[in-house]
């Protein structure tokens, strides 16, 4: 590998999105990282000024930690491109795919990936239903509760609700379009949550978690103590090397480079059902990709090391 001590490396933290807070410490984890490894590193919190800023400091490239909104939708993507800075991670259309959860599950149906069945429902729809000009049953989705109501463009959980109750639905959705226009009702899972970890291409390892609360929600994600985490999953090699594989689909589907992490359910046959693909993983204390990556291991400097790598080897 190149050494690129001499390069100056821009980490973009912090930014608008909902996921501000997690983004800002793992920068900060980042920016130690390469600090202590001896790169010319400066930490950039990304605002409106943000092109203006890369110039000033002369970053020649730029390592996202920028967690949802337009950090992870392929907008920074887009404009690092414009100016001709590299950056780690995923390229423009992937980010934009995986951020939005309608066009992955989309995406993910058409290469065969499997995905819990899904409604999207739209914020004009559902005030149609409401005014009266809307049949109910054009909202509510055809499957069988319980649901899973999200926002179609958020991520860390931001904005999710488990419905087991139809009286809760509406509510649900009130919540979730506080985020956005459109929501994703989704077919409950039930079964073990897993987690896999794709480093530059290759299956880096899995985790499966057990948050003590209902689910893997936002508390639970960056809580130290309200999630049990299994390395490597318990389950059956071949059900693991289902979920691999599914994994590998995913993140191949939507084009991604660099590190992703991929979350899945496993149901009670041994199925796995893609829930969505992470672009820019956490990489906080808490955060399942160096967990993954230090049982195979890469502590955390080395790993992102490797994350950088994947900008070095498409220069």
């Amino acid at each position: 590998m190149r050494v690129l001590t001499d390069k100056k490396i821009g980490v973009l933290l912090g930014g608008t999105s909902a996921e501000r807070e997690v983004s800002l410490r793992s920068g900060k984890a980042v920016f130690n990282a390469l600090e202590g490894l001896g790169y010319k590193v400066v930490s950039i919190d990304a605002g409106s000024d943000i092109c203006g800023v890369l110039r000033t400091e002369a970053v020649e490239i730029a390592f996202l930690v920028l967690h949802g909104g337009w950090g992870e939708d392929g907008s920074i993507q887009g404009m690092l491109e414009v100016l001709g800075i590299p950056y780690t991670g995923s390229g423009v259309l992937a980010s934009a795919l995986a951020m939005d959860k309608e066009a992955s599950k989309k995406t993910f149906l058409s290469s065969g990936v499997p995905v819990p069945p899904f409604a999207v429902v739209s914020r004009a729809a559902s005030e149609s239903r409401r005014s009266g000009s809307t049949r109910p049953e054009e909202v509510v989705p055809e499957f069988k509760l319980p649901w899973v109501v999200k926002p179609a463009t958020e991520g860390s959980s931001i904005g999710v609700t488990i419905v087991k109750k139809r009286d809760d639905f509406v509510q649900a959705m009130d919540k979730a379009f506080s985020f956005g226009t459109r929501v994703l009702v989704e077919k409950y899972i039930e079964g073990r949550e897993v987690q896999i970890g794709i480093l530059n291409d290759r299956i880096l390892g899995g985790v499966e978690v057990k948050p003590s609360l209902e689910f893997y929600s936002y508390e639970a994600k960056y809580t130290a103590g309200l999630t049990e985490y299994i390395l490597p999953p318990e389950l059956a090699p071949a059900v693991y090397e289902k979920a691999v594989s599914a994994a590998l689909s995913a993140h191949s589907a939507l084009g991604c480079k660099g590190a992703t992490r991929v979350d899945l359910m496993i149901d009670s046959e041994g199925e796995p059902f893609v829930l969505e693909v992470n672009t820019i993983p956490g990489m906080t204390e808490t955060s399942l990709l160096p967990k993954i990556a230090g049982h195979a291991g890469l502590d955390f400097p080395a790993l992102v090391v490797e994350i950088l790598k994947g900008v070095i080897d498409e220069g």
